[in-house]
Protein backbone atom coordinates (compact mmCIF):
# COMPACT_ATOMS: atom_id res chain seq x y z
CA UNK A 1 0.00 0.00 0.00
CA UNK A 2 0.82 3.80 -0.06
CA UNK A 3 -0.10 7.15 0.13
CA UNK A 4 -2.76 7.75 3.04
CA UNK A 5 -3.04 3.65 3.31
CA UNK A 6 0.88 3.75 4.87
CA UNK A 7 0.04 5.51 8.10
CA UNK A 8 -3.23 6.74 10.06
CA UNK A 9 -4.33 9.49 8.86
CA UNK A 10 -7.60 10.00 10.88
CA UNK A 11 -8.92 8.16 13.95
CA UNK A 12 -12.33 6.43 14.82
CA UNK A 13 -14.14 6.83 18.43
CA UNK A 14 -14.85 3.11 20.05
CA UNK A 15 -18.17 3.28 21.35
CA UNK A 16 -18.25 0.98 24.77
CA UNK A 17 -19.87 0.36 27.87
CA UNK A 18 -23.72 1.00 26.09
CA UNK A 19 -22.06 4.40 24.59
CA UNK A 20 -24.77 5.75 21.65
CA UNK A 21 -24.35 7.76 18.87
CA UNK A 22 -26.38 10.44 20.47
CA UNK A 23 -24.10 10.51 23.06
CA UNK A 24 -21.18 11.73 20.95
CA UNK A 25 -23.56 14.26 19.44
CA UNK A 26 -24.57 15.62 22.50
CA UNK A 27 -20.96 16.42 23.12
CA UNK A 28 -19.47 17.57 20.30
CA UNK A 29 -22.54 20.12 20.41
CA UNK A 30 -21.13 20.78 24.35
CA UNK A 31 -17.81 21.39 22.82
CA UNK A 32 -19.02 23.85 20.19
CA UNK A 33 -21.00 25.50 22.21
CA UNK A 34 -18.02 26.78 24.07
CA UNK A 35 -16.43 27.69 20.93
CA UNK A 36 -17.32 28.98 17.27
CA UNK A 37 -20.48 26.76 17.11
CA UNK A 38 -19.63 25.23 13.58
CA UNK A 39 -21.12 22.67 11.76
CA UNK A 40 -19.90 19.05 12.18
CA UNK A 41 -20.78 15.36 11.11
CA UNK A 42 -20.32 12.34 12.93
CA UNK A 43 -20.29 8.95 11.47
CA UNK A 44 -21.04 5.80 12.24
CA UNK A 45 -18.68 3.19 10.10
CA UNK A 46 -21.08 0.41 11.73
CA UNK A 47 -23.63 1.05 9.33
CA UNK A 48 -21.59 0.86 6.50
CA UNK A 49 -20.50 -2.68 7.79
CA UNK A 50 -24.42 -3.50 8.37
CA UNK A 51 -25.63 -1.93 4.65
CA UNK A 52 -22.96 -4.18 3.22
CA UNK A 53 -23.86 -7.51 5.24
CA UNK A 54 -27.55 -6.47 3.74
CA UNK A 55 -26.39 -6.35 0.45
CA UNK A 56 -24.84 -9.29 0.20
CA UNK A 57 -27.73 -10.87 1.89
CA UNK A 58 -30.19 -9.76 -0.84
CA UNK A 59 -28.05 -9.48 -3.95
CA UNK A 60 -25.21 -11.66 -3.31
CA UNK A 61 -24.87 -12.63 -7.02
CA UNK A 62 -23.89 -8.47 -8.14
CA UNK A 63 -20.89 -7.24 -6.71
CA UNK A 64 -21.12 -3.88 -5.58
CA UNK A 65 -19.05 -0.89 -6.91
CA UNK A 66 -18.99 2.16 -4.58
CA UNK A 67 -19.74 5.44 -7.08
CA UNK A 68 -16.88 7.54 -5.10
CA UNK A 69 -18.34 10.50 -5.82
CA UNK A 70 -21.28 10.11 -3.54
CA UNK A 71 -18.92 10.63 -0.76
CA UNK A 72 -15.05 10.51 -0.74
CA UNK A 73 -14.15 10.45 3.52
CA UNK A 74 -11.21 8.36 3.30
CA UNK A 75 -12.88 6.31 6.54
CA UNK A 76 -15.44 5.39 4.22
CA UNK A 77 -12.92 4.16 1.19
CA UNK A 78 -11.00 2.25 3.47
CA UNK A 79 -14.34 0.25 5.37
CA UNK A 80 -15.69 0.02 1.63
CA UNK A 81 -12.32 -1.44 0.24
CA UNK A 82 -11.81 -3.90 3.38
CA UNK A 83 -15.23 -5.38 2.21
CA UNK A 84 -14.24 -6.38 -1.04
CA UNK A 85 -16.04 -3.62 -3.14
CA UNK A 86 -15.39 -2.32 -6.23
CA UNK A 87 -15.39 1.88 -7.19
CA UNK A 88 -16.60 3.91 -9.80
CA UNK A 89 -14.53 7.49 -10.38
CA UNK A 90 -15.50 9.82 -12.68
CA UNK A 91 -12.44 12.18 -12.55
CA UNK A 92 -8.62 11.98 -11.62
CA UNK A 93 -8.89 13.20 -8.05
CA UNK A 94 -11.30 10.26 -7.40
CA UNK A 95 -8.72 7.95 -8.89
CA UNK A 96 -6.08 8.88 -7.12
CA UNK A 97 -7.92 9.18 -3.99
CA UNK A 98 -9.03 5.22 -4.46
CA UNK A 99 -5.34 3.98 -5.89
CA UNK A 100 -4.26 5.50 -2.80
CA UNK A 101 -5.94 3.36 -0.30
CA UNK A 102 -3.81 0.02 -2.14
CA UNK A 103 -7.31 -0.47 -4.92
CA UNK A 104 -6.08 -3.04 -7.87
CA UNK A 105 -6.77 -1.72 -10.86
CA UNK A 106 -8.71 -3.97 -11.90
CA UNK A 107 -10.88 -3.43 -9.17
CA UNK A 108 -11.77 0.48 -10.61
CA UNK A 109 -13.83 1.87 -13.74
CA UNK A 110 -13.81 5.32 -14.79
CA UNK A 111 -16.75 6.45 -15.79
CA UNK A 112 -16.90 10.19 -16.00
CA UNK A 113 -18.69 10.48 -19.63
CA UNK A 114 -16.36 13.48 -21.07
CA UNK A 115 -12.88 12.57 -19.76
CA UNK A 116 -10.10 15.27 -20.37
CA UNK A 117 -7.33 13.78 -22.45
CA UNK A 118 -4.60 14.42 -19.51
CA UNK A 119 -7.06 12.42 -17.51
CA UNK A 120 -7.58 9.61 -19.98
CA UNK A 121 -3.63 8.92 -20.26
CA UNK A 122 -3.52 8.75 -16.55
CA UNK A 123 -5.68 5.46 -16.15
CA UNK A 124 -3.42 4.44 -19.01
CA UNK A 125 -0.74 4.87 -17.05
CA UNK A 126 -1.80 3.14 -14.03
CA UNK A 127 -3.19 0.56 -15.71
CA UNK A 128 -7.04 1.49 -15.08
CA UNK A 129 -8.51 -0.15 -18.15
CA UNK A 130 -12.35 -0.09 -17.68
CA UNK A 131 -13.55 2.81 -19.30
CA UNK A 132 -17.22 4.07 -19.75
CA UNK A 133 -18.26 5.29 -23.08
CA UNK A 134 -21.21 6.70 -24.80
CA UNK A 135 -20.47 8.35 -27.70
CA UNK A 136 -18.01 8.63 -31.34
CA UNK A 137 -16.20 11.89 -29.77
CA UNK A 138 -15.32 10.00 -26.46
CA UNK A 139 -14.03 7.00 -28.74
CA UNK A 140 -12.19 8.72 -30.81
CA UNK A 141 -10.28 10.17 -27.72
CA UNK A 142 -9.82 6.95 -25.78
CA UNK A 143 -8.53 5.03 -28.99
CA UNK A 144 -5.86 7.22 -29.21
CA UNK A 145 -4.77 7.91 -25.57
CA UNK A 146 -5.70 4.82 -23.54
CA UNK A 147 -5.19 1.31 -26.27
CA UNK A 148 -5.67 -0.60 -24.15
CA UNK A 149 -8.89 0.44 -22.66
CA UNK A 150 -11.92 -2.15 -21.87
CA UNK A 151 -14.99 -0.33 -22.72
CA UNK A 152 -18.43 -0.37 -20.69
CA UNK A 153 -21.10 0.70 -23.21
CA UNK A 154 -23.34 3.31 -21.43
CA UNK A 155 -27.05 2.59 -22.79
CA UNK A 156 -29.69 5.05 -21.89
CA UNK A 157 -32.48 3.53 -19.93
CA UNK A 158 -36.09 4.41 -19.71
CA UNK A 159 -36.85 7.32 -17.17
CA UNK A 160 -38.36 6.01 -13.86
CA UNK A 161 -40.34 9.07 -13.94
CA UNK A 162 -40.22 11.09 -17.11
CA UNK A 163 -42.29 14.18 -15.95
CA UNK A 164 -39.81 14.80 -13.71
CA UNK A 165 -37.75 17.94 -14.99
CA UNK A 166 -34.23 16.67 -12.73
CA UNK A 167 -34.35 12.93 -14.27
CA UNK A 168 -31.93 13.60 -16.79
CA UNK A 169 -30.70 10.55 -19.53
CA UNK A 170 -27.33 9.71 -19.91
CA UNK A 171 -26.25 7.38 -22.48
CA UNK A 172 -26.35 6.03 -26.12
CA UNK A 173 -29.87 4.82 -27.30
CA UNK A 174 -29.97 0.84 -28.80
CA UNK A 175 -30.55 2.69 -31.89
CA UNK A 176 -27.26 4.28 -32.05
CA UNK A 177 -25.19 1.61 -30.06
CA UNK A 178 -24.35 -0.71 -33.04
CA UNK A 179 -22.61 2.26 -34.91
CA UNK A 180 -20.57 3.14 -31.79
CA UNK A 181 -19.58 -1.10 -31.59
CA UNK A 182 -18.50 -1.07 -35.26
CA UNK A 183 -16.31 2.27 -34.35
CA UNK A 184 -15.04 0.56 -31.65
CA UNK A 185 -13.76 -2.32 -34.31
CA UNK A 186 -12.84 -0.21 -36.63
CA UNK A 187 -10.69 1.68 -34.09
CA UNK A 188 -9.30 -1.32 -32.49
CA UNK A 189 -10.83 -0.81 -29.00
CA UNK A 190 -12.12 -3.65 -27.04
CA UNK A 191 -15.74 -3.81 -25.47
CA UNK A 192 -16.20 -5.39 -22.35
CA UNK A 193 -20.05 -4.59 -21.48
CA UNK A 194 -22.61 -2.58 -20.91
CA UNK A 195 -23.31 -0.24 -18.35
CA UNK A 196 -26.89 1.06 -17.45
CA UNK A 197 -26.99 4.55 -16.23
CA UNK A 198 -29.90 5.18 -13.81
CA UNK A 199 -31.32 8.20 -11.64
CA UNK A 200 -30.11 7.90 -8.00
CA UNK A 201 -34.05 8.68 -7.47
CA UNK A 202 -35.23 6.00 -9.03
CA UNK A 203 -38.24 3.31 -7.38
CA UNK A 204 -39.46 1.63 -10.41
CA UNK A 205 -38.10 -1.92 -10.24
CA UNK A 206 -39.44 -1.61 -13.86
CA UNK A 207 -36.92 0.48 -15.10
CA UNK A 208 -33.94 -2.08 -13.72
CA UNK A 209 -36.01 -5.20 -15.86
CA UNK A 210 -35.78 -2.86 -18.77
CA UNK A 211 -32.44 -2.17 -19.15
CA UNK A 212 -30.94 -5.64 -18.68
CA UNK A 213 -33.42 -6.53 -21.47
CA UNK A 214 -31.81 -3.90 -23.81
CA UNK A 215 -28.11 -4.56 -22.25
CA UNK A 216 -29.15 -8.23 -23.67
CA UNK A 217 -29.46 -6.91 -27.08
CA UNK A 218 -26.42 -5.06 -26.91
CA UNK A 219 -24.69 -8.00 -25.81
CA UNK A 220 -25.90 -9.96 -28.76
CA UNK A 221 -24.70 -6.91 -31.48
CA UNK A 222 -21.48 -7.12 -29.57
CA UNK A 223 -20.90 -11.12 -30.33
CA UNK A 224 -22.32 -10.47 -34.05
CA UNK A 225 -19.40 -7.85 -34.40
CA UNK A 226 -16.86 -9.81 -32.72
CA UNK A 227 -16.59 -8.86 -29.25
CA UNK A 228 -16.36 -11.00 -26.49
CA UNK A 229 -18.50 -9.07 -23.79
CA UNK A 230 -18.29 -10.24 -19.89
CA UNK A 231 -19.78 -7.17 -17.47
CA UNK A 232 -23.32 -6.32 -17.04
CA UNK A 233 -23.22 -3.18 -14.68
CA UNK A 234 -26.90 -2.53 -13.76
CA UNK A 235 -26.24 0.98 -12.39
CA UNK A 236 -27.06 2.69 -9.48
CA UNK A 237 -30.54 3.91 -8.46
CA UNK A 238 -30.56 2.29 -4.53
CA UNK A 239 -31.63 4.09 -2.00
CA UNK A 240 -30.59 2.46 0.68
CA UNK A 241 -33.40 0.77 2.25
CA UNK A 242 -34.23 -3.48 2.66
CA UNK A 243 -37.18 -3.29 1.04
CA UNK A 244 -36.74 -1.60 -2.44
CA UNK A 245 -33.34 -3.72 -2.05
CA UNK A 246 -35.71 -6.90 -1.98
CA UNK A 247 -37.87 -5.37 -4.66
CA UNK A 248 -34.92 -5.13 -7.49
CA UNK A 249 -33.75 -8.07 -6.41
CA UNK A 250 -36.75 -9.92 -7.20
CA UNK A 251 -37.09 -8.43 -10.50
CA UNK A 252 -33.36 -8.20 -11.30
CA UNK A 253 -32.48 -11.80 -11.30
CA UNK A 254 -35.44 -12.79 -12.77
CA UNK A 255 -33.96 -11.04 -15.93
CA UNK A 256 -30.45 -12.31 -15.14
CA UNK A 257 -31.03 -15.90 -14.71
CA UNK A 258 -33.28 -15.34 -18.21
CA UNK A 259 -30.48 -13.59 -20.13
CA UNK A 260 -27.39 -13.47 -18.16
CA UNK A 261 -27.54 -17.12 -16.91
CA UNK A 262 -24.00 -18.17 -15.22
CA UNK A 263 -23.11 -20.36 -18.36
CA UNK A 264 -22.64 -17.05 -19.81
CA UNK A 265 -19.61 -16.44 -18.19
CA UNK A 266 -21.08 -12.48 -17.65
CA UNK A 267 -20.44 -10.97 -14.53
CA UNK A 268 -22.78 -8.77 -13.06
CA UNK A 269 -22.16 -5.48 -10.95
CA UNK A 270 -23.72 -2.50 -9.67
CA UNK A 271 -23.50 0.85 -8.16
CA UNK A 272 -24.72 1.49 -5.15
CA UNK A 273 -23.60 4.94 -3.04
CA UNK A 274 -26.30 6.13 -1.05
CA UNK A 275 -26.88 3.13 -0.41
CA UNK A 276 -24.07 2.75 1.33
CA UNK A 277 -23.37 6.02 3.54
CA UNK A 278 -26.37 8.34 3.69
CA UNK A 279 -27.87 6.51 6.98
CA UNK A 280 -24.74 6.59 8.48
CA UNK A 281 -23.99 10.69 8.86
CA UNK A 282 -25.54 12.85 11.25
CA UNK A 283 -25.25 16.90 10.20
CA UNK A 284 -25.70 19.15 13.55
CA UNK A 285 -26.14 22.50 12.17
CA UNK A 286 -26.43 25.58 14.36
CA UNK A 287 -29.17 28.28 13.75
CA UNK A 288 -27.23 31.48 13.30
CA UNK A 289 -30.16 34.00 12.76
CA UNK A 290 -34.15 34.10 13.21
CA UNK A 291 -36.78 36.20 11.75
CA UNK A 292 -40.67 36.27 12.59
CA UNK A 293 -42.43 36.19 8.89
CA UNK A 294 -45.81 36.82 7.35
CA UNK A 295 -47.63 33.45 6.51
CA UNK A 296 -48.42 34.62 3.23
CA UNK A 297 -45.22 35.84 1.37
CA UNK A 298 -47.72 38.73 -0.74
CA UNK A 299 -48.22 40.27 2.17
CA UNK A 300 -44.78 41.01 3.76
CA UNK A 301 -45.99 44.36 5.34
CA UNK A 302 -48.85 42.62 7.04
CA UNK A 303 -48.37 42.75 11.26
CA UNK A 304 -49.22 40.16 13.03
CA UNK A 305 -52.14 40.33 15.21
CA UNK A 306 -52.47 38.64 18.61
CA UNK A 307 -54.38 35.59 16.99
CA UNK A 308 -52.18 34.75 13.83
CA UNK A 309 -49.31 31.91 14.30
CA UNK A 310 -46.34 33.56 13.34
CA UNK A 311 -44.05 31.53 10.48
CA UNK A 312 -40.14 31.54 11.16
CA UNK A 313 -37.47 32.20 8.70
CA UNK A 314 -34.25 30.50 10.32
CA UNK A 315 -30.43 30.72 8.73
CA UNK A 316 -28.16 28.20 9.74
CA UNK A 317 -24.55 27.72 9.69
CA UNK A 318 -24.32 25.48 6.11
CA UNK A 319 -26.28 25.79 3.32
CA UNK A 320 -26.77 24.60 -0.33
CA UNK A 321 -23.13 26.17 -1.13
CA UNK A 322 -21.48 23.88 1.17
CA UNK A 323 -23.02 20.56 3.07
CA UNK A 324 -26.50 21.03 1.77
CA UNK A 325 -25.28 21.29 -2.20
CA UNK A 326 -27.65 17.99 -2.95
CA UNK A 327 -30.49 20.17 -2.72
CA UNK A 328 -28.99 22.33 -5.91
CA UNK A 329 -29.33 18.65 -8.13
CA UNK A 330 -32.60 15.60 -7.59
CA UNK A 331 -32.24 14.74 -3.87
CA UNK A 332 -34.87 16.25 -1.31
CA UNK A 333 -33.92 17.21 2.27
CA UNK A 334 -35.77 16.20 5.25
CA UNK A 335 -36.40 18.03 7.91
CA UNK A 336 -34.52 18.49 11.00
CA UNK A 337 -34.76 17.47 14.61
CA UNK A 338 -34.09 19.97 16.88
CA UNK A 339 -31.16 19.15 19.78
CA UNK A 340 -33.08 20.71 23.30
CA UNK A 341 -33.05 19.31 26.16
CA UNK A 342 -35.82 18.30 28.41
CA UNK A 343 -38.06 19.62 25.59
CA UNK A 344 -41.95 18.83 25.91
CA UNK A 345 -43.78 16.69 23.90
CA UNK A 346 -46.48 18.92 23.30
CA UNK A 347 -44.83 22.07 22.70
CA UNK A 348 -46.10 23.98 19.72
CA UNK A 349 -44.95 23.92 16.42
CA UNK A 350 -44.41 26.12 13.43
CA UNK A 351 -44.30 26.68 9.96
CA UNK A 352 -40.44 27.11 9.23
CA UNK A 353 -37.98 28.25 6.41
CA UNK A 354 -34.29 27.20 6.74
CA UNK A 355 -31.41 28.75 4.95
CA UNK A 356 -27.96 28.79 4.51
CA UNK A 357 -25.94 31.62 5.76
CA UNK A 358 -24.89 33.32 1.75
CA UNK A 359 -27.97 35.50 2.03
CA UNK A 360 -28.61 34.41 -1.60
CA UNK A 361 -32.02 33.36 -2.62
CA UNK A 362 -30.88 29.70 -4.22
CA UNK A 363 -29.38 28.89 -0.68
CA UNK A 364 -33.01 27.45 0.63
CA UNK A 365 -32.26 24.44 2.36
CA UNK A 366 -36.32 24.01 2.96
CA UNK A 367 -38.62 25.62 2.35
CA UNK A 368 -41.37 24.45 4.49
CA UNK A 369 -41.03 22.57 7.96
CA UNK A 370 -43.00 22.53 11.57
CA UNK A 371 -40.49 22.74 13.60
CA UNK A 372 -40.73 24.49 17.73
CA UNK A 373 -40.02 27.85 17.98
CA UNK A 374 -35.71 28.06 18.01
CA UNK A 375 -33.76 30.96 19.48
CA UNK A 376 -30.37 32.27 17.72
CA UNK A 377 -27.79 29.08 19.27
CA UNK A 378 -29.85 26.32 19.03
CA UNK A 379 -28.94 22.78 16.92
CA UNK A 380 -30.45 21.21 14.47
CA UNK A 381 -29.74 17.15 13.57
CA UNK A 382 -29.95 16.23 9.99
CA UNK A 383 -29.75 12.33 9.61
CA UNK A 384 -29.31 10.57 6.53
CA UNK A 385 -26.51 13.31 5.49
CA UNK A 386 -24.30 10.87 3.87
CA UNK A 387 -24.61 11.58 0.39
CA UNK A 388 -23.49 14.56 -1.85
CA UNK A 389 -22.95 16.37 1.59
CA UNK A 390 -18.85 16.12 2.09
CA UNK A 391 -17.22 18.19 -0.94
CA UNK A 392 -15.88 21.44 -0.70
CA UNK A 393 -18.06 24.20 -0.97
CA UNK A 394 -19.25 25.86 -4.39
CA UNK A 395 -18.24 28.86 -3.05
CA UNK A 396 -17.86 30.40 0.59
CA UNK A 397 -19.14 33.84 2.15
CA UNK A 398 -17.27 33.07 5.06
CA UNK A 399 -14.02 32.01 6.31
CA UNK A 400 -15.47 28.46 7.90
CA UNK A 401 -13.32 25.03 6.47
CA UNK A 402 -16.15 22.59 5.44
CA UNK A 403 -17.77 20.48 8.84
CA UNK A 404 -15.25 17.98 10.33
CA UNK A 405 -16.15 14.48 10.60
CA UNK A 406 -16.15 12.68 13.73
CA UNK A 407 -15.65 9.11 13.27
CA UNK A 408 -17.22 6.30 15.31
CA UNK A 409 -17.67 2.52 15.77
CA UNK A 410 -19.26 0.68 18.48
CA UNK A 411 -16.95 -2.16 19.63
CA UNK A 412 -19.77 -5.03 18.70
CA UNK A 413 -20.11 -3.91 15.04
CA UNK A 414 -15.90 -3.26 15.27
CA UNK A 415 -15.71 -6.98 16.26
CA UNK A 416 -18.03 -8.36 14.06
CA UNK A 417 -16.11 -7.23 11.43
CA UNK A 418 -13.03 -8.84 11.94
CA UNK A 419 -14.80 -12.30 13.23
CA UNK A 420 -17.23 -12.48 10.32
CA UNK A 421 -13.93 -12.29 7.93
CA UNK A 422 -15.21 -9.73 5.80
CA UNK A 423 -11.89 -7.45 6.47
CA UNK A 424 -8.41 -8.01 6.27
CA UNK A 425 -5.62 -7.60 8.59
CA UNK A 426 -3.54 -4.79 6.28
CA UNK A 427 -7.06 -2.73 5.77
CA UNK A 428 -7.35 -3.00 9.74
CA UNK A 429 -3.92 -1.88 10.58
CA UNK A 430 -5.20 1.78 8.83
CA UNK A 431 -7.63 2.73 11.51
CA UNK A 432 -6.53 4.70 14.62
CA UNK A 433 -8.55 3.05 16.90
CA UNK A 434 -9.26 5.06 20.16
CA UNK A 435 -11.75 4.52 23.12
CA UNK A 436 -14.12 7.21 23.22
CA UNK A 437 -14.58 8.87 26.87
CA UNK A 438 -17.30 11.21 28.19
CA UNK A 439 -16.60 13.09 31.23
CA UNK A 440 -18.87 15.47 32.78
CA UNK A 441 -20.34 15.99 28.88
CA UNK A 442 -16.89 16.51 27.54
CA UNK A 443 -15.17 14.37 25.41
CA UNK A 444 -11.37 12.98 26.50
CA UNK A 445 -10.98 11.14 23.35
CA UNK A 446 -12.62 13.72 20.67
CA UNK A 447 -11.09 12.45 17.05
CA UNK A 448 -12.10 13.84 13.84
CA UNK A 449 -10.81 14.54 10.24
CA UNK A 450 -11.30 17.18 7.84
CA UNK A 451 -13.78 16.43 4.87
Amino acid sequence: MKGIADEPQYSVGLLEGGMALCDVIDNHIYEQTLSEKNAFFVADLGVIMRQHVRWRTHMSQIRPYYAVRCNSSPAVIEVLAALGTGFICTNKSELELVQSHGIPSEDIIYSGVCKQVSQIKYAAKNGIDLLVCDNEAELRKISRCHPNAKLLLQVSTEASNPDDDMSMTFGCSLKDCRHLLESAKELGVQVAGVRSHISSSCDDDQVYVHAISDARCVFDMGEEIGFSMKILDIGGGFSGSEAQLELINSAVMSMVDLYFPPSSGVSIIAEPGNFFVSSAFTLAVNVISKEVVARDPQDQDHDLSPNEEPAFHYTMNEGVYGSFASKLSERLISAPSVHKQNTSLDVPVFSSSLWGPSGDDLDQVLEHCLLPELNIGDWLMFTHAGSYSLGQPLCSSTDSPPPPVYYVISSRDWFEMQDTGVTNEATLKNFSLVPYFLNSCQTEAALSVPA
